[in-house]
Parts: structure tokens; sequence; C-alpha cells
């Protein structure tokens, strides 16, 4: 079988594209190739921007034979989640109506990465407002997680497409958004790395909002080691920072906690046990695991079953700029928004209290580690006829961010990277949580427990082709 040199990591992609050993059209046609052949089966994309990518793969060609460098993922193929904002491209959130400006003007996120001029491959699916974990779309359709050839699995949400898109070879780097794992949940379920960023690093201006407080931009891509170079591409024209991911540090020169309780309830069969297995090879490798468990875990999940801030905060942003949109909601959106539109304002003053709490508890106890580990998605990812009975869907949704949703509920940056496959034989993703605004530590981590480990394609291998399926 061919490789795709989408499949190449970031960083040997970058250095032959300026030796002129590979080129963006190269990259793109691939990209092509692969959606030809695939993309109406997998549906990752809700715009696939076909002949336009191809086009300007070729005048990035052109650009590089003289010379010119834009930034590291110059000629690089990269998909977008349908909640941001991109000039050029129509924006519907997942949502059954086109938004219309002020949401197809790209915001500063998307500037930086555009002003690079990788190529644009489309814009990927994504739940409702990214209200949602599982990847479900009542309007759009729901992706297909690629590594059950037999039935329709979830891929994971929010970033519904962004995982499919990494995974299947339509692009090397996917931009998704996380609120309460909408980043790490899909990169779990359709085995592939995922970073969320600490909550105010990253500008969401012209990102359409599920919740101001929480939301945090994030990527998805094959590799820890290709989330760290992309990181690197991206941040400090945003932060001014300046901070780049160091090398990445010996296992033995890293204390790991390990939490006992709370992150190992209800897990399915065969994810506690490749989590353990992952982290039993860290430990003979030199890492030093200790048991942490972070405090008041259980506190932020009775929050988050409460609704947190963003059923309120979506509601709230819904009545103000999209009234028209109300109307037409999935109804498993429809029920939180709807639920949410009681709340009073000593009620959200109240939650937002609690989060800060939290986020002051947990940063206080991280400083005993280099960073915390735990299984990224406790559950399988159902397939779409487990969500059919009443209450099911609401029942896996919990379930699916119940580990996810304690980053951002305590302000915590995070990584999951895949580690084996569960007794389903669907991927298990293991994450990473640090302290606020650690994100070049965290990666230099995860680039080194993914070196022991072994990376998606080490561990996973690929999926099978829609002309294999059965």
């Amino acid at each position: 079988m061919t490789v795709s040199p989408l499949s190449l990591p970031l960083r040997v992609q970058y250095q032959q594209l300026r030796d002129g050993e590979l080129r963006a059209i190269q990259l793109a046609e691939a990209a092509a190739t692969t959606w030809q052949s695939r993309g109406l089966h997998d549906h990752a994309y809700r715009d696939w921007n076909g002949d336009v990518a191809l086009a300007h793969a070729r005048a990035v060609d052109e650009l590089l034979a003289l010379g010119t460098d834009t930034g590291a993922l110059m000629g690089m193929a990269v998909s977008i989640k349908d909640i941001y904002a991109v000039s050029g491209f129509e924006t519907f959130a997942g949502s059954a109506r086109r938004l219309g400006q002020p949401w197809e003007t790209s915001g500063p996120l998307v500037r930086q990465l555009l002003a690079q001029l990788p190529i644009v491959m489309g814009k990927t699916h994504t739940v409702e407002f990214a209200f949602g974990g599982l990847g479900t779309n009542a309007h759009w359709g729901t992706p297909r997680n690629p590594w059950d050839t037999r039935q329709h699995r979830t891929p994971g949400g929010s970033s519904s497409g962004a995982g499919v898109s990494v995974v299947t070879g339509t692009a090397s780097l996917a931009l998704g958004t996380d609120t309460a794992g909408s980043v790490r949940v899909p990169a779990s379920m359709t085995g592939v790395s995922g970073l969320k960023t600490t909550a105010g690093r990253w500008p969401t201006a012209g990102i359409v909002p599920l919740s101001s407080t929480l939301d945090t931009p994030g990527l998805l891509a094959r590799r820890v080691d290709d989330l760290a170079f992309a990181f690197d591409g991206i941040d400090p024209g945003l932060t001014g920072l300046g901070k780049r991911v160091l090398a990445p540090p010996t296992l033995s020169s890293l204390t790991l906690g390990v939490p006992d309780r709370y992150f190992w309830d209800d897990c399915s069969p065969g994810v506690a046990e490749a989590v353990q297995q992952a982290i039993r090879q860290l430990e003979k490798a030199g890492a030093r695991i200790v048991t942490l468990d972070i405090p008041h875990t259980n506190d932020a999940l009775a929050l988050f079953l409460q609704g947190g801030l963003a059923a309120a905060e979506l509601a709230a942003f819904l009545s103000h700029e999209l009234p028209n949109a109300l109307d037409h909601l999935d109804p498993n959106v429809a029920a939180r928004v709807e639920a949410a539109e009681q709340m009073s304002a000593t009620e959200y003053l109240r939650r937002c209290r609690i989060l800060s709490d939290l986020s002051a508890s947990a940063c206080d106890s991280l400083y005993q580690v280099d960073a915390v580990l735990t299984p990224t998605v406790a559950i399988t990812p159902p397939t779409l006829m487990q969500l059919e009975p009443e209450g099911a869907y609401a029942s896996a949704n919990m379930a699916a961010l119940k580990n996810t949703m304690i980053a951002n509920f305590m302000g915590l940056c995070a990584l999951t990277l895949p580690v084996g496959r569960d007794a389903a034989n669907m991927p298990v993703g293991l994450q990473l949580l640090a302290r606020p605004m650690q994100e070049p530590r965290l990666l230099a981590i995860g680039i080194s427990i993914e070196q022991q480990l072994g990376d998606s394609v080490a561990i996973l291998g690929e999926p099978e082709v829609p002309s294999l399926l059965s």
C-alpha cells in the first residue's frame, strides 16, 4: 500500500518542502485522492475545498521555489472545524442555517494560521454549536469513526470531523475547540493526539462561542510531536511569549501523578487496562509514578451535571446574536439550552465562584508532579443505534466527557495520545493534565511518553479503506 505523504511527521514535511523533496501539490493531491476514495463514507467535511486547495498548493510551490518561507505550516494540509470563521468559507457551526457575517471573517487565530499559507482542505463537521461530546448532528449527519468497519460508531465531539480528517489522511493537522473535552474526546476516539490549550492563552474571537468562560482552541494531529511543531508555529504570534517546546525530558526525570479515584469509574472493558499497561511501561522505563488524586473532582462533576456555564452562556449568545436559530436546534442541544434559560444571575455567579475555587485547588495540587495521567475517555465510542433509546444519548454524552471536563472546569491545559485498544477494538487515549499555561512543558513530556510507547501508527496501524469494507 502506498504511504501518503500526509502521514509523514510535520517536521519531515517541513524540511522536505524546503529541500524540494516534497511539494505542496503532492500533499494536496494525496488528501484529494483519499477524499475521493472515502470522503463520502467518512463524512468528515461539511465543506470540502477541492480544486481551490489544489490551486493554492500550486501557488505555494511557486513561492517555495523562489525561496519564500511564510512559516512552519506553509504548504501543509489542514482542516478547520466549522465553528471557526474563515474568510472565503460559509459558517454553519453545525446548525441548520448559515450564520453569515461576522462569522465569515477570520479571527486572530485563523489569521495567524493562514498567514503561513497552509493548504486548507475544508471545514469539518461539528456538533451543533459545539454542544456535545459524541459527535452526532441531526442536521448534517454524523461522521463515521473509521476504526469500526461494521457499525456506524461516533467519532467523538464536538470536533467530530477533525479527528477523522487526520486519521484517514485528508489533513495532517486539524483545528478544533475544547469546552469540556471537544478536542480530546474526538482525538481519543479516533486514535490521534490532541491538545487543549489553557483558557485565555489563544484568542477566541472569530470562533462561534459555546461558553465564553470555558472555550479553548486546540489542535489534533497524528503525533504529539506534530502538535508540538504546530504549537511552535502558532503560539508565539498569538501570545508574544516566545516560549517554544523544549527538548523532551528523560522519563527518569519525571514525576507523574496517577489518581486512584474518579477517572477510572465506569470504564468500558479494556479502557482502564490499556491505560494502566501504558503507565506500567512508563514506570519500567524510569518514570516515577505516584498516587495523586486531584481534589474536588466530584464537586466538578456535580456542577457539570447541573449544566455548568455552557448551557447558560450558549442560551444567552443565541438569544442575543442568533434568535432565529432557537427554533431549529438539534433536540439534544435544545433540551439543554431550554433548561438553562431560567437560571438566575445569583446561580450563574455561584457557579463562577465554584469554578474559580476548583481552579485554585487543582493548580496547587499539581505543583507536586510534572503531569497527571488518566484515561482520556472512559467509554467505548457508542454506535448510533445505541444512542436511540430514551435517555441513552444524555448518559453516553456525560460518560464521554466526565474525564476531560475536569481540565476545563479546573483551568488546566491537557493533552491526549493513543495508547492501545479496548475490548471492542477501538482506540484508547491517555490524558495528561498540567497546570495552566504549561503547554510547552506538557508537550515536551508528551513527546517523551510517545517516544517510549510509540506513535498512533505504531500502536494502532491504519484504518481500513472503504473498498475493503464488508
